[in-house]
């Protein structure tokens, strides 16, 4: 699914700020990230990413408002640690919950899934192995890479992250125009290592999450390819050979929704990227006419009967098909 390759951020910049009304397009605003991200809550989305780059070193802070499931890969050779801000709702990283005290970690060049609530905040921070390690060289703090890498979840005190979380929110304060460069770079930097020396593995505990996690894994491999075709929970059972209980436990517990929803909320959303998508294709075009309507894209994705279509996609979204064909700020 998300194999193109990605390259590191090279020179450092100053703070950068995008915006955007549309889950997947916002995905893509993360420099140098692999993404795709399908909303599950209802409502118009709004996204925010307040960015720092450095050379092979990323800072970033992302609001979400809508509850999304996303798909993601940073960039090879680096790791990559999520920080969700104080007091949010639960999220999951591979179907492994997320709280307070735990946050996210996983390498480079590597697919990993997320479900975020709504109005949602995390920071991230990105670095090169390369550099990490010669920063952990440099002032003896030893590395474990399978933990780093291997579990998606670590756990780590609470005054901890308490204090890089402050650090985070000044370094991205759009004020913050005196600090140089390298000085904010290796303030990062020494705060990533605080945070590593203070890790504890946090591991799935028990052999029920590997299985639900297969399970789900091969039902959602299944409904990828099967998209435009009236898929049941009976197929599903049988593609995953399990109970219709079991099926319906697996999803919720690692994706928190339904099979069934996950196959709506995955259709709707693979509408409206299409629809965006030809948006974009007429506005390259100029004046050349969009050849697929609303009711030919619906249709490749399975929706047969428009009325129905056409209110569940207004429900998700916040607004009719025929309105995101138009154009988000048209």
């Amino acid at each position: 699914m998300l194999n193109t390759r990605i390259n590191a951020p090279k020179k450092s910049a100053l703070v950068r700020v995008s915006e955007a009304h549309d889950a997947d397009l916002h995905a893509g605003n993360l420099t140098n990230w692999q993404q795709e991200y399908d909303q599950t809550s209802r409502g118009r989305f709004y996204g925010r990413i307040v960015e720092l780059p450095f050379d092979g070193l990323q800072v970033f802070c992302e609001h979400t408002s809508q509850a999304l499931q996303q798909k993601c890969m940073v960039w090879p050779d680096s790791v990559w640690l999520g920080i969700p801000l104080a007091d949010q709702a639960e999220s999951r990283i591979n179907g492994l919950t997320i709280k307070t005290n735990t946050i996210m970690c996983r390498p480079g060049d590597c697919d990993f899934q997320l479900s975020t609530p709504q109005d949602y905040d995390l920071y991230g921070l990105v670095v090169d192995r390369s550099k990490l390690i010669k920063m952990a060289a440099i002032h003896g703090v030893d590395l474990n890479w399978k933990e780093l890498t291997e579990y998606g979840r670590l756990g780590v005190p609470n005054k901890t992250l308490e204090e890089v979380r402050f650090l985070l929110a000044r370094l991205l304060c759009m004020q913050n125009k005196e600090t140089p460069p390298r000085l904010q770079q290796d303030i990062v930097m020494m705060a990533l290592l605080e945070v590593l020396k203070e890790e504890t593995p946090q591991p799935a505990k028990t052999q029920s999450y590997y299985h639900r996690k297969k399970v789900v894994d091969c039902a959602c491999q299944f409904l990828d390819h099967h998209l435009d075709e009236p898929v049941t929970v009976t197929q599903l059972c049988e593609v995953t050979n399990v109970s219709r209980r079991t099926l319906q436990y697996s999803f919720e517990s690692i994706l928190g929704v339904s099979p069934i929803q996950y196959l709506r909320i995955s259709r709707l959303n693979g509408v409206r990227r299409a629809l965006v998508q030809s948006k974009a294709g007429q506005s390259k075009a100029g004046q050349a006419k969009n050849t697929q309507s609303v009711s030919d894209i619906a249709a490749q994705w399975g929706f047969w009967h428009l009325s129905q279509f056409s209110k569940d996609y207004k429900q998700l979204f916040g607004e009719s098909p025929s309105r995101t064909l138009i154009g988000l700020n048209g």
